[in-house]
């Protein structure tokens, strides 16, 4: 006669996972977005589809259920030459590429993904993403434990500005800096009514979006630059974050600070706030007046604002170090890009060409120096 199993047996199995394959983006994914970090709850439906208008390809999405409910949801592209067989996670580099997983997620749900991904693709690209985000540490883990290649390159490094820390140290901002605002703004105004003001949430219109596409069009970025890299005009990405504020959850996510000049819009900051995180993902302002740090002082307003509002931490991404470090920023986790590539010939041939996809990448500074000045823009998609 069998003998029966004890209760605390049962209690041990793990739970059943399965794994669900759609063609185009899979409404499970704002279900896994809402159970995902804090960090990483705007990486919804409406995050990808809006990279889709905005950027192209068509989409399926790999999704894992764990006892009925998603637990990872991975929207991919096709990448590349078809001869490749690669895919890779669409969305916007602001602030990373990544997709959603529930917080109690295992390395068990990241085994279940790749095992589907590998049935109709040879690599997988996600980033650039931060070192640490929760998606890629499970899929590293998983991958090396299937005999998956893992290559990484790096890209640039990040920027952190942990203002409660600063303020337990002491006041921040300096009232030396507060002065020098102060005296910037009264020569500022001496160019006509200065109006600072904030959008959020319902007020993301056309009219919003068409405000800081201004700006930027009259910025340095327009003189210097073909404009591509514009975050809201018409030639740059402005498609994207007007199709992704479509959704009301992202759009109560994203937020402005705007100067107004006698009623025309002068400098702005934009940013994504989650919980007590805020990604500032751009600034701007018109040069006319940029001798009088228009953009510092609305920047410095902003921050001031976030600590009212409950955030604590800012992640400035990548770019340019010196204006961030003068501000208090410390460096963050490095920002890479990374490849995938399922086991056997394909796993093989991608561990002999590593020290090139590496290469690709940028140079990285040693712990304890000065990070090295990258030539690439924080918005560059470099091609494979």
């Amino acid at each position: 006669m069998t003998k029966p199993m004890p209760l605390d047996e049962f209690t041990r199995l793990p739970p059943a996972l399965g794994v669900e394959r759609v063609d185009g983006l899979a409404g499970a994914i704002d279900s896994v977005a809402a159970r995902a970090a804090p960090s990483h709850r705007f990486l919804r439906y409406g995050w990808y589809a809006a990279a889709l208008r905005a950027y192209g390809g068509a989409a399926r999405t790999v999704s894992v259920v764990r006892e009925g409910i998603a637990v990872a949801a991975m929207p991919v592209v096709a990448t590349g030459p078809a001869a490749l067989g690669l895919v890779s996670v669409p969305g916007c580099y602001w602030p990373f590429r990544s997709f959603p997983v529930a917080e109690d997620a295992g390395v068990e749900v990241a085994d279940a993904l790749l095992g589907a991904l590998a049935r109709g693709a040879r690599a997988l690209r996600i980033g650039p993403v931060y070192d640490g985000d929760p998606g890629l540490e499970l899929l590293k883990a998983a991958a090396r434990a299937r005999g998956w290649a893992v290559l990484d390159r790096f890209v640039a490094d990040s920027y952190l500005l942990d203002m409660a820390a600063l303020r337990v140290e002491g006041i921040w901002p300096r009232n030396s800096t507060l002065r020098k605002n102060r005296f910037h703004e009264k020569h500022l105004a001496a160019h006509g009514a200065l109006d600072w003001g904030f959008v959020e949430g319902a007020g993301w219109d056309d009219a919003a979006f068409d405000a800081l596409a201004a700006v930027e069009e009259r910025s340095w970025i327009a003189a210097r630059t073909d404009g591509s890299d514009a975050k809201f005009t018409a030639t740059g990405h402005g498609a994207f974050w007007r199709a992704a504020a479509e959704d009301p959850v992202i759009a109560g996510m994203l937020w402005a600070a705007v100067l107004r000049v006698d009623g025309v819009p002068t400098a702005f900051s934009f940013d994504l706030n989650t919980g007590a995180l805020k990604y500032a993902i751009a600034n701007s302002y018109d040069p006319a007046v940029g001798k009088h740090s228009p953009g510092k002082l609305l920047y410095y307003r902003n921050l001031i604002r976030a600590i009212e509002d409950g955030i604590s931490t800012v992640d400035w991404g990548a770019g340019d170090g010196g204006y961030k470090q003068v501000i208090g920023a410390a460096r963050g986790p490095a920002i890479r890009d990374w490849l995938f590539v399922r086991p056997g010939p394909s796993a093989f041939a991608a561990k002999m060409l590593r020290s090139i996809w590496m290469r690709s990448g940028h140079r990285q500074a040693a712990p304890g120096t000065e990070p090295v000045p990258q030539a690439m823009s924080p918005s560059e998609d470099r091609d494979l």
